[in-house]
């Protein structure tokens, strides 16, 4: 949200009589709790970090549904530099965080995991829980179309894996995947394997951006929409396969549609860069919401 109303500072000094609809989305990852729970009041409970040191973690609560981002409990912002290894980074925490949902009343999850700090396959979580029926009411909302044996190759080095480590995680999940009976399917290897450990005990993996889109009926808003402004941190072609900014792409379809973005690799959709207009990255990173807003009014400018 807080995005969203840096970007419509901008598209009002360029544009001040438009009419401006303010729909942050996510995908699975950061902000889906509050994308999809924008009001509801948060509930902390005491969980394991990834290396099993003691955490309060949030989750939202609407009726009988429980909303909660796997890394708030599991995730790599939670960790220094330094203590990236996923050789040792568990999920346990997210079971801790998935089982207290329960107990306070909830009868289904959604379940957002993106941003992990973990390759564990999910076993962590399973065993933190009383029951792993306790899965099958949970929808696991994946922000990437990764299969679960190659989470290792494709997460592990940006989870701080060295080469060897990356072949030592291979092997742990190949041997879950034949003790779960783990499905080969895209998105089973999200969150490290979180997503494939929890299909294989009865949850539902769906594309997290798709179904936030349709939660909050995103077609429909945008047939009405002269021009529409979505966001990315660093937009290159991974940013269409299964991210928001890619559903977001495809949903506007003959609706036009500019991607502000930190940095850009992907030149088949307009974009504006947060880097160039600062003078550089790091000039960006240190006032965001500025140069959020410039790029905004940047867009609008240019395109009425």
């Amino acid at each position: 949200m807080e995005a969203a109303r840096a970007i419509a500072r901008g598209v009002r000094r360029g544009l001040p009589r438009a009419r401006i609809l303010l729909l942050p989305v996510a995908d699975g990852g950061d902000g889906t709790r509050e994308v999809l729970a924008p009001r509801a009041p948060l509930r902390y409970v005491r969980v394991h970090d990834p290396l099993g040191r003691p955490i309060r973690a949030p989750f939202a609560l609407v009726r009988d549904t429980a909303i909660l981002e796997m890394a708030d409990a599991s995730g790599l912002k939670l960790l220094d530099a330094k203590e990236r290894i996923p050789l040792r980074t568990t999920t346990h925490g997210t079971g801790q965080l998935l089982q207290a949902a329960f107990q306070a009343g909830a009868r289904r999850v959604l379940l957002g995991v993106g941003g992990s700090a973990t390759v564990d396959g999910g076993l962590g979580a399973i065993e933190a829980m009383d029951d792993p029926r306790l899965c099958r009411p949970i929808t696991v909302l994946c922000d990437v179309n990764t299969r679960f044996l190659d989470a290792p190759r494709v997460f592990g080095p940006q989870k701080g894996a060295t080469p060897s480590a990356v072949n030592r995680l291979e092997r742990r999940l190949r041997a879950l995947a034949e003790r779960w009976r783990i499905p080969d399917l895209p998105g089973t290897g999200a969150a490290g394997g979180l997503a494939g450990g929890l299909a294989a005990h009865g949850a539902r993996l769906v594309p997290g951006s798709e179904f936030i889109l349709r939660r909050l009926a995103f077609r429909r808003h945008v047939r009405a929409a002269a021009l529409v402004l979505t966001g990315e941190g660093h937009f290159d072609p991974t940013s269409l396969a299964g991210k928001a900014v890619g559903a977001v792409l495809r949903a506007c379809g003959r609706i036009p549609c500019i991607v502000l973005c930190g940095q850009s690799k992907q030149v088949s959709v307009g974009n504006i860069q947060l880097a160039e207009l600062a003078g550089s990255a790091e000039r960006a990173i240190e006032e965001p919401a500025k140069w959020l807003s410039v790029a905004a009014e940047v867009a609008v400018r240019s395109g009425r």
